[in-house]
């Protein structure tokens, strides 16, 4: 088989109806093998039973609890057949004709490319930030606190947010990146061997950039591919302004929990990879 594409969900029946959906049709015509699997985290009945009902030939995973979402996709990585990984989060809406084939087609010409995202749109068609320079603890704090409204900390965020790529205009080609955002992306099985799978440790936030800095380590290129586009329901519940509302808040304290295990794993090393 040629193709797996492994769907994250978490108790959004009417969601993942949707992306099931949109990901049959786009690979209707497809003329290699592919398959579907859901790992559901906390599955609900209703969830179950829309899959049964609508989806009967999606492998369909359960678990009784959340489960997080780097074990959510090594649950699936290891029922999975194809050659090839694509990896969604439940809020992926694909319209583009041929999307995920145009994945694929320039995965599999490029050996050197080990991860690959497609250019992501938010629901009133602009463009949403989906890859990014590594982050640093500096990069933490400024997101998480007023100090990125000031001219220092707008320096930082605009550094890890590659504003001076996507300030120019529209990107248009592919180009390396230093991480993707862990919503949709592609992979190769075999490059899995030397890069291994998610970092389990990371409940939520950060598996996503751990993952891709050790593609960098194994000299494989992590690309931004914009030809590709889809759409992606996020949620932006972490958000703050305060330092105040930023202890105050779950994802921001996960996401601060997150960065942490991320930075002592790597001992607060500067990167040496990637861009």
């Amino acid at each position: 088989m040629i193709l797996s594409v492994i769907v994250n969900h978490y108790q959004t029946p009417e969601i993942l109806k949707i992306c099931l959906k949109s990901i049959k049709e786009n690979l209707k015509d497809a003329l290699f093998d592919w398959e579907i699997i859901v790992t559901d985290s906390a599955t609900i009945e209703k969830t179950e039973e829309m899959v049964e009902e609508f989806f009967p030939e999606v492998v369909f995973i359960r678990a009784q609890e959340n489960i997080g979402f780097g074990k959510s996709i090594n649950i699936a990585i290891e029922k999975a057949c194809g050659e090839y990984f694509f990896i969604v989060n439940a809020d992926i809406i694909i319209s583009q004709e041929k999307a995920i084939e145009k994945m694929l087609d320039y995965i599999q010409k490029s050996p050197d490319v080990g991860m690959l995202g497609p250019k992501l749109l938010n629901v009133n068609n602009t463009i949403q930030q989906s890859c990014f320079r590594y982050y640093t603890p500096m990069t933490v704090f400024c997101r998480r606190t007023a100090v990125g409204k000031s001219f220092f900390g707008k320096k930082i965020i605009n550094n890890f947010l590659m504003k001076d790529i996507f300030d120019k205009g529209e990107v248009k080609e592919p180009i390396p990146v230093d991480w993707l955002m862990g919503s949709a992306m592609m992979v190769r099985k075999s490059d899995l061997e030397k890069v291994g799978v998610f970092d389990e440790t990371f409940f939520m936030y950060f598996e996503d950039v751990d993952w891709a800095r050790r593609f960098w380590e194994n000299g494989l290129r992590v690309m931004y591919f914009p030809k590709a586009t889809m759409y992606h329901y996020h949620f932006q519940s972490s958000k703050k302004k305060s330092l105040f509302e930023t202890l105050l808040s779950k994802y921001a304290r996960i996401h601060i929990k997150s960065a942490f295990k991320y930075f002592s794993k790597y001992k607060f090393k500067k990167v040496k990879y990637g861009l």
